[in-house]
């Protein structure tokens, strides 16, 4: 039997214009290996706590490890959100858009598009995004030298580093092949 694939699009909240990407996972993965796609799509570090929430099930989807996409599905639930770091409180807003059979060509998790760099790590939630986003577009900001001497190199917000994060994919659905899919995968550029 062909393993059936879930097309997710994972939307960043409270950020305009919206940063999102479109995924294709197996649904018998479970929300941790979906967590260690966000994690790659995103070009975040894995620094930080996360957490899945939907309206349909109290506690919230909180043991990652334990529950395959195929169970949400199963429920009905298509829309749930997505926290990560609490301290930034990144809150994403993921949408299953389809289920369909996976092509055997092709590994998984797989990086299908999206639009607009994500945030780096540990910028401030939103409004220090904003500010970091004001900072780097004007070379004579007060806090331009500051913030490009923080994160290390100029910032393009339209550039989502599509190369960077297929290969973080591919990392990834390595793993998922070898069996080892919920294990951390190393991030690091």
């Amino acid at each position: 039997m062909t393993d059936q694939i879930a097309q997710i699009r994972i939307t960043l909240d409270d950020i305009k214009p919206a940063i999102w990407r479109r995924v294709e996972l197996p649904i018998s993965n479970s929300l941790k290996t979906l967590h260690l796609a966000i994690q790659a799509v995103m070009l975040f570090e894995n620094y930080h706590l996360f957490r899945f929430d939907d309206d349909y099930q109290d506690p919230p989807t909180r043991e990652a490890g334990n529950l395959r996409l195929a169970k949400l599905i199963e429920r009905g639930i298509a829309t749930f959100t997505y926290t990560y770091d609490f301290g930034d409180d990144w809150r994403h807003s993921i949408v299953i858009e389809e289920v369909r059979p996976a092509n055997p060509a092709i590994d998984y998790p797989r990086f299908v598009d999206g639009a607009r760099h994500a945030p780096p790590e540990d910028v401030g939630g939103p409004p220090g995004f904003e500010e970091f986003l004001e900072a780097m577009a004007k070379p004579r900001h007060p806090e331009h030298k500051s913030v490009l001497q923080w994160y290390g190199r100029p910032f393009d917000p339209e550039d989502i580093g599509s190369h960077e994060i297929r290969a973080r994919m591919a990392k990834l659905a390595k793993r998922r092949a070898s069996g080892k899919a919920a294990h951390t995968i190393n991030m690091a550029r």
